[in-house]
């Protein structure tokens, strides 16, 4: 049995495990047919195994501070898992594996099932990439830079939508009286994306500060 103090880290080893699951069920899926039919299977495969690591995500940081277990390699692999898991599964939901070939063939512009388009995962990205430089910047001059209260809500929402969106796609939004999940979709998916830029401005902020000093 593990020791309790590193307990934790393994939940984040397992969330790592439990991504790159995920990442090979979403590889092998097609936008086929409505429902878990055809290659749908697969996205049930996948949404267990976002929501079992989005848990451990939730597990890991709630037993470390009941515990007062920190370490260096958790502050180091738990933010990365989360990013692999969350940046991953956007990658995924904007890659061709979710385009719709009905709306293709129409010249409709709104061809991603999903809902998330290319620039949504720059945006995303770039979120990512601002936040980690500010921090590491901050960090070279003693300044600690933590997780700020909007930065958590934008995670806990990135994982609520990624598994509504997967059972969406399942239940299929092209079909005839199914419109209505699409706009779900879409209000989700855009509130997601204005969450997660709003969520990076108190690190702008901070890193104003930080030059000004």
């Amino acid at each position: 049995m593990l020791p309790r103090r590193q307990i934790p880290n393994a939940l984040t080893v397992l969330r790592l495990g439990l991504a790159a699951g995920f990442f090979v069920a979403l590889n092998f899926f097609r936008f086929e047919a409505p429902g878990f039919a055809g290659r749908g299977w697969l996205l049930g495969v996948g949404l267990v195994l976002f929501v079992a690591a989005a848990l451990t995500d939730w597990a890991d940081g709630y037993l470390a501070r009941k515990w007062e277990v920190t370490s260096v390699f958790g502050r180091i692999i738990d933010p990365f898992a989360d990013k692999i898991l969350v940046l991953g599964a956007v990658v995924y939901l904007a890659s061709p594996r979710f385009v719709d070939p009905s709306a293709v063939a129409a010249g409709d512009l709104r061809t991603m099932v999903s809902g998330v388009y290319p620039w949504m995962v720059v945006v995303v990205l770039a979120r990512e990439l601002l936040v980690t430089s500010i921090r590491g910047v901050a960090e070279q001059k003693g300044v600690e830079f933590g997780a700020k209260a909007l930065g958590k809500w934008k995670m806990v929402l990135q994982s609520v939508v990624v598994p509504v969106v997967l059972l969406i796609v399942a239940l299929d939004p092209t079909l005839p009286g199914h419109a209505w999940m699409g706009w779900v979709r879409d209000g989700l998916v855009l509130l997601t994306v204005a969450v997660t830029v709003a969520s990076g401005l108190p690190y702008v902020l901070g890193a104003k500060a930080l030059a000004r000093a």
